[in-house]
């Protein structure tokens, strides 16, 4: 399948200028078609046999750049999904400008967490997806009602925090890697504190058994962990029930923080917290790719196969599975 992409610009209503505006980069399934139009301008029309395209949202670690996670897009994108990334310059606390995924710090606090979501830029994307259903290669291709939202560290904790049907009809299903509730002492939490999630919506919590920077990052919270995986573990116990068969968590051995970007920003961000991947990375990324997709493909797409298959994947003996839980 190809995969086309093109770039929109959206104004955050609530944001005030320079930090108003947000850059993005809509993936999709394409048909070339050799017109004109493709030719002289590079513009090509969609893949209309795979529509209406469910929607995948993908929010960026603070100061990880959109390009790092084109890869995932990509093979999303070839598996008939239409994928967003962006880019949003903000001052999310004073003093501290930084590419974000969009948290807002507000509705962490002990007073406001749990009424409104944390993911500040998701009001403007789902805006900028419905002027894409009515304009450009996208218009009337879409499933408006299909969105699932996905990210990395602070953006798949705002992507897990945000999938609520009270606050988003639309958004139907969450992924996350290398992210977790556990809640800021600084806010108020007392130490250990491990924040609920929504819990309405089927969700994939994927972690890596290397992952420097949450290790190296427990004194935010508290506490002392003893494996870079226990906030991601302790989000799956304790910030959902469950019981609909629908919320996994995986976590892969040998995966560090930054497994998931490709390429790799060393210059951004905080690297030099994490530990050294033991496993291929590449594996590891198209693993995660593969668990995605199905997952998406079970859950959201409702395809007759793909539950068994993503269950057979998930417990069979890779070597790149550390564990696997399901409920």
């Amino acid at each position: 399948m190809n995969v086309r992409a093109f770039f929109r610009a959206a104004t955050v209503e609530d944001a005030a200028p320079p930090y108003n505006n947000i850059q993005l980069k809509v993936f999709y399934p394409a048909q070339l078609t050799g017109s004109d139009q493709e030719q002289d301008m590079g513009i090509v029309p969609a893949d209309a046999q795979h529509s209406p395209f469910k929607v995948v949202i993908l929010f960026n670690g603070i100061n990880c750049g959109p390009e790092v996670y084109q890869w995932l897009a990509v093979k999303l994108a070839k598996r008939g999904l239409v994928v967003i990334t962006f880019s949003w310059i903000a001052e999310n606390l004073p003093g501290m400008v930084a590419l974000t995924p969009g948290v807002d710090i507000n509705m962490l606090t002990p007073a406001m967490y749990g009424k409104a979501p944390t993911a500040s830029a998701l009001p403007t994307l789902l805006r900028e997806l419905e002027r894409l259903q009515g304009e450009g290669v996208l218009a009337g291709l879409l499933d408006l009602n299909g969105v699932i939202l996905g990210g990395h560290s602070a953006g798949g904790r705002v992507a897990i925090e945000s999938a609520d049907s009270r606050f988003f009809p639309s958004v139907v299903a969450a992924f996350a890697y290398g992210a977790h509730t556990a809640a800021i002492t600084q806010l108020g939490y007392a130490a250990g504190t491990i924040l609920s999630l929504p819990d309405s919506l089927p969700l994939l919590l994927i972690g890596g058994t290397r992952d420097g920077v949450i290790a190296n990052s427990s004194h935010r919270y508290g506490v002392g962990w003893e494996e870079a995986t226990t906030p991601v573990k302790l989000t799956f116990q304790e910030a959902i029930v469950g019981g609909r068969s629908d919320s996994y968590l995986l976590l892969l051995e040998g995966a560090n923080h930054f497994s998931i970007a490709d390429p790799f920003d060393f210059t951004t961000g905080r690297p030099f917290l994490d530990f050294p991947a033991t496993q291929s990375e590449e594996q590891l990324r198209d693993l995660m790719a593969e668990a995605i997709a199905m997952f998406i493909d079970a859950h959201v797409r409702d395809e007759a196969t793909a539950l068994e298959a993503l269950n057979q994947l998930l417990v069979s003996n890779n070597p790149l599975i550390a564990s696997f839980e399901r409920k």
